[in-house]
């Protein structure tokens, strides 16, 4: 069964809508690293143990890589869509 061009703008529309929201939660999700490595100097100048900050920090770049990669298949739909609905 075909899918119709209505149905393809929708899913279209939806998945930008996603995009936006990757693009949004990638940067939300930098500043979070950027913020727990400021904690990490201040907690080593104050001569903390920084193994389970610092470990911490591993896991958000970790977490924040599959999230681009995420990103980039939502890309990939999206032109795909778009060539679909005639707009690439």
């Amino acid at each position: 069964m075909a899918i119709s061009l209505a149905e393809r703008t929708a899913q279209l529309d939806a998945e930008q809508n996603l995009l936006v929201k990757a693009d949004r939660d990638i940067e939300e999700g930098w500043q979070r690293i950027r913020d727990q490595e400021d904690r990490v100097r201040e907690l080593m100048a104050g001569g903390h143990d920084v193994r389970q900050a610092e470990r911490f920090v591993e896991l958000l770049k970790q977490t924040l890589i599959e999230w681009e990669r995420h990103r980039t298949l939502i890309e990939q739909r999206v032109r795909y869509l778009r060539q679909e609905v005639g707009l690439g």
